[in-house]
């Protein structure tokens, strides 16, 4: 008798290897990044240390540069959705404010960990991540929940009001940018926090 749960089982099982293989190219390919930068990384190497076939690698992705955005784009995501549960935390706005911002300097400082220099920083890496369209979206993305923080927290009396939220947004994106040039640690990154948030509070 033909059972219907066998499609559908199959179809799940491939499902899962594709996704098993596409994550596997993305954590080599940044690996290979990191060790020999953007220029010394070919789709051969990156096929024999993933383990599989360059035919197979070629199904996936075209070229190294497409690889690298993909990614990116995975990191980002993963950093708006830890950024977005910060922002939705069960605190007082003003502790809520500084949660996010806390997050978003260890997220920015954490470029100069092992493991995540193909974050987009190195010039190599300029090129293909300046066109890649899921950075204009989460930046979006990232400016409106953080101008969500600080509205909450200006109605809270914790921040200014003589400045709007969506520009205060702004300039914590900025200020925290600076977070990438400090020293890898949290007290350096910290202490970026405790200024920034000095420059919210009312007058």
């Amino acid at each position: 008798m033909y059972d219907e749960r066998v499609p559908r089982l199959w179809n799940a099982t491939i499902d899962e290897h594709r996704r098993t293989v596409h994550a596997a190219i993305l954590d080599t390919t940044a690996a290979l990044v990191a060790e020999q930068g953007l220029a010394g990384v070919t789709m051969s190497q990156i096929a024999a240390r993933a383990g599989i076939g360059r035919a197979t690698l070629y199904k996936y992705f075209p070229d190294v540069e497409a690889i690298v955005v993909a990614w990116h784009e995975r990191q980002v995501g993963e950093h708006l959705a830890q950024l977005t549960q910060a922002a939705s935390a069960d605190a007082e706005p003003g502790e809520r404010l500084r949660t996010v911002l806390s997050t978003l300097a260890e997220l920015t400082g954490g470029r100069h960990q092992p493991g995540t220099a193909p974050v987009g920083h190195g010039p190599d890496l300029a090129v293909p991540l300046h066109r890649a369209e899921h950075l204009h979206h989460a930046r979006h993305q990232l400016h409106a929940l953080l101008t969500g923080v600080v509205r909450a927290a200006a109605e809270a009396g914790t921040v200014r009001t003589d400045v709007s939220a969506a520009e205060l947004a702004a300039f914590c994106l900025h200020a925290l940018g600076a977070a990438a040039d400090l020293p890898a640690t949290r007290a350096a990154r910290g202490r970026l926090v405790d200024v920034t948030l000095a420059a919210l509070r009312p007058a």
